[in-house]
């Protein structure tokens, strides 16, 4: 259950009270700060949810990219968060993010990013909507960015399994191999969903690299058609995948590597030889280097922050 809230409704936290304006989704309100006439964002969401994104909120405190945890309500259990004027979905369904703009807004989702792997968390639900940004006085231009959304945030211990199944999680679109797979995952999941969320922003224009054309969300084989993409552009498979999977899924997953090399020339699309006039060759390969089918192969969080792609940000 998630709480119905009304425009003009006051609630108390525990630092100050906040009038309800706006609802800009069905839990997530805008509100303005009594003291200070400061305006924040209010969400609700179910108990577990919003317990845990409290919970992971304060263990991060003022982490820089992160959105920021303002005051807690209790009575309707309400999270007030720091207000952002966008977020980048919305901000890419008609324009794109390129070059030192770009580099600064993958460097502040990666700072946030490695402060939660540096504590044995994964944030899950990496994407464009769950990154929020403000604009600068001219409305194209990005001030500040910052990674949100904590709620389906889970600590993974630092000897998983590899066997062990790993729950559904995100996005289907932007959700890595091993977790589409339904296998045990852990930080680089949120890596390879960086790294697809980076695409999106620099095609922009609501193109999604990963997103399977005519194919209805709700087909069983929506996934499957992800996966085929996933391995087309960014394959072949290792055969050592099979390492981190059950007979079932690595067999699945060979079957899947045979009928992409099956695949004829004209259908293979290896982004490692991708042109286009949005994607300078540097940024190609600093992409290269992040969207590695085998969770093992791609780079953390802190590596890539110390990548010659950011030199002078």
């Amino acid at each position: 259950m998630t709480t119905a809230l009304r425009t003009g409704q006051l609630v108390q936290g525990r630092l100050g009270s906040y009038n309800i304006s706006n609802q800009l989704h069905r839990d997530v309100w805008t509100a303005i700060g009594t003291r200070c006439s400061q305006k924040y964002i209010v969400k609700s969401a179910p108990p577990h949810r919003l317990d845990n994104e409290r919970a992971i909120l304060k263990t991060l405190g003022h982490q820089s990219g992160v959105r920021r945890l303002v005051d807690d309500i209790q009575n309707p259990p309400l999270l007030v968060l720091q207000y952002y004027d966008d977020n980048l979905l919305n901000y890419c369904r008609t324009k794109s993010v390129e070059g030192r703009e770009l580099k600064t807004v993958a460097k502040t989702v990666l700072q946030a990013l490695a402060a939660l792997h540096n504590q044995g968390l994964v944030h899950t639900d990496v994407k464009p909507d769950n990154i929020f940004i403000n604009y600068s006085d001219n409305p194209k231009i990005i001030s500040e960015v910052a990674l949100g959304d904590f709620g389906d945030t889970c600590h993974v211990g630092p000897n998983p399994d590899p066997n062990e199944d790993g729950h559904i999680i995100g996005a289907g679109i932007f959700r890595s191999p091993e977790a589409m797979l339904n296998l045990r995952w852990g930080p680089p999941t949120d890596i390879w969903s960086f790294g697809a969320t980076l695409i999106s922003l620099i095609w922009g224009k609501g193109w999604h690299i990963f997103k399977p054309e005519n194919v209805d969300l709700e087909d069983e084989k929506y996934p499957v058609y992800i996966l085929i993409k996933q391995m087309n552009f960014f394959g072949p498979l290792p055969d050592k995948f099979t390492e981190i999977a059950d007979e079932e899924r690595a067999t699945m997953a060979m079957q899947l590597k045979g009928y992409v090399e099956s695949m004829s020339s004209a259908q293979r699309k290896p982004f490692a030889r991708a042109e286009d006039a949005v994607l300078t060759k540097e940024t190609r390969e600093f992409l290269c280097r992040i969207m590695k089918l085998d969770p093992r192969d791609r780079p953390t969080a802190n590596q890539l922050l110390e990548d010659e792609w950011f030199d002078g940000i």
